[in-house]
């Protein structure tokens, strides 16, 4: 072998070293963001939840969701027949932000916190203020997927006053039939 060949396998050899070299380096950075990435959804503010929430704004709060011993839960309102007001809590846990398209059609950039049942029967999600402000189709910072639909929710005081929720409120209206009262 002559000396030109040997010096050019040579630096082949340390070519193909550098190459592998930095490609070790790059992927183990993007194994790092995927690390800060979930950091970053372990860390979301899950207090903007604290408190409690209805449909409408014009009803007495139906969820009420608030941190019990270090852990996030839920509970419903039991109707009027219960003995009590709020039903037994149920765990929540913080849901990924790459989840956020199973539950909600919003880019999860403009969401900065979700929270659910572990079943995913109910999930809520917190819209960054601002992007709430911009979008017409928003009217409050809460989404909520309930059972395969979602909508969006209100914040509303919290009250220990025990509401008949599934009472008809439209069990006393009468509609006559249109061509009776020609």
């Amino acid at each position: 072998m002559s000396l030109h060949s040997n010096i050019f396998y040579k630096r082949l050899t340390y070519l193909m070293l550098s190459v592998t070299a930095s490609s070790a380096i790059l992927l183990s950075a993007c194994n790092d963001s995927s690390t800060q990435a979930d950091t970053e959804v372990v860390s979301a503010d899950l207090s903007v939840f604290a408190g409690c929430y209805t449909v409408s704004q014009d009803e007495p709060a139906q969820i009420k969701v608030s941190q019990q011993d270090g852990t996030w839960v839920m509970q419903m309102k039991e109707p009027a027949t219960a003995k009590r007001v709020w039903d037994d809590s149920e765990p929540l846990e913080v849901i990924e932000n790459s989840d956020i398209p199973q539950f909600f059609s919003i880019d999860p950039d403009n969401v900065d916190a979700v929270i659910g049942r572990p079943d995913r029967v109910l999930v809520l999600a917190h819209v960054k203020p601002v992007y709430a402000n911009i979008d017409p189709l928003l009217d409050s910072e809460y989404l909520s997927y309930i059972y395969r639909g979602a909508n969006t929710i209100y914040r509303v005081e919290c009250d220990d006053v025990n509401t008949d929720i599934l009472a008809n409120p439209h069990g006393n209206i009468i509609i006559d039939n249109v061509n009776d009262s020609i």
